[in-house]
């Protein structure tokens, strides 16, 4: 039908202007304030200035529209979709035979749209962005350290080690760990290498190991044997996939990890004995995005597209940024269950995108056809 198809159109504009001025603003107002709290943070620190400080805060701006824009297309879409039921424009749409799952299509497809282009696209330009910004952060406001300062500078790792059996595994314990010029250094690490049948087949203890390129090198290292004596100390070298990039990665927060680059890196902890709850969650959530952003698209629709003459207008808009809040929240618990371990990170990225769905389908069939 031309005439739906041009009203589509037409509708699909006034929401992706409206989600996109709502978007610019909001990421204005959210970087403004981060921008304020960094300033309070640097007035201890001489060595960051101005110029660092409002660097920092236009490297994290990428990341901080990410994280709005779900609650970018449900404003959007209020205003948007008020604006058009005031101007009588969707009551004389319906009134000439077109449905409301008809000129919401393309609406729903445009916000759907936003959220693939913020997973496919944005992402790995924010990720590079956010891993710049922290980095700064450390140096200039946090007095340097790095990540792997957590837990004291201890490193727990496991690798594949083929040397001597070819589905043979290494775990690797330091008790002090730092990085220094672009290499990781490690003092008194243990190395455990097992066999497939995880039978231990000798045991490495070194006072100094460094990571390089071609892997971990072990300085005065003596080795153990079941049923032997140790051997002398000696200079040995352990092949690792594993760099100091991977490593501090490791440690970081997965939103500085582009989102082509999750599933590999997934493995690659997976096999390195590093936890990949946070990071499996994480890319789960940005495959969700899109639906999500549909939800809240589709959401928004339900609570602003009631007639003007039937007052309580204010009330509905109310209600719905009041259910696009409610959404929020429960993201973020079924975040925090997903980072324990107590839902799997499928579920927890999933499930609010999913009820949020259930909701505003409800809410439409009872505005439509109720």
């Amino acid at each position: 039908m031309p005439i739906a198809a041009t009203l589509s159109l037409y509708i699909s504009r006034v929401f992706v202007l409206a989600v996109l001025a709502m978007l610019a603003g909001l990421s204005a107002l959210v970087g403004l304030f981060d921008f304020i709290e960094l300033l309070r943070r640097s007035a201890t620190r001489p060595e960051a200035t101005f110029g660092i400080v409002t660097t920092i805060a236009a490297l994290r701006l990428p990341w901080v529209s990410m994280q709005i824009l779900p609650f970018a297309v449900l404003l959007g879409g209020i205003l948007a979709f008020w604006r058009l039921t005031r101007s009588s424009e969707l009551v004389v749409a319906r009134a000439a035979g077109v449905s409301a799952w008809q000129f919401l299509a393309a609406p729903v497809l445009c916000a759907m749209a936003l959220g693939a282009l913020a997973t496919g696209a944005v992402s790995p330009l924010s990720a590079v962005m956010r891993a710049r910004a922290e980095a700064m952060d450390i140096t200039y406001l946090r007095g340097g350290g790095g990540p792997l300062t957590l837990a004291g500078g201890q490193l727990w790792l496991r690798q594949a080690d083929r040397e001597l059996d070819p589905q043979g595994v290494a775990i690797l314990h330091a008790a002090r760990v730092s990085v220094e010029n672009g290499r990781i250094e490690a003092e008194q690490m243990s190395v455990f290498r097992l066999d497939s049948q995880d039978r231990l087949l000798e045991r490495v203890e070194t006072p100094h190991a460094t990571l390089g390129l071609q892997g971990w090198d072990l300085n005065d290292a003596r080795t153990v044997k079941p049923g032997q004596l140790p051997g002398p100390p000696a200079l040995r070298r352990l092949p690792s996939d594993l760099t100091v990039d991977r490593v501090q990665e490791s440690f970081a927060p997965p939103d500085t990890l582009s989102f082509w680059a999750l599933p590999g890196f997934i493995k690659l902890l997976d096999r390195s004995g590093f936890s990949s709850i946070r990071h499996r969650l994480h890319f789960q959530s940005l495959l969700a995005l899109p639906l999500l952003a549909g939800t809240m698209s589709l959401l928004s629709a339900g609570f602003s597209m009631r007639q003007t003459r039937r007052g309580g207008v204010a009330q509905m808009i109310g209600s719905g940024v009041a259910a696009g809040f409610a959404l929020f929240v429960v993201s973020k618990v079924a975040e925090e269950f997903g980072q324990s371990g107590a839902v799997p990170p499928v579920l927890a990225a999933w499930a609010p995108a999913v009820s949020g769905l259930m909701l505003s389908v409800a809410l439409l069939l009872h505005l439509e056809d109720g």
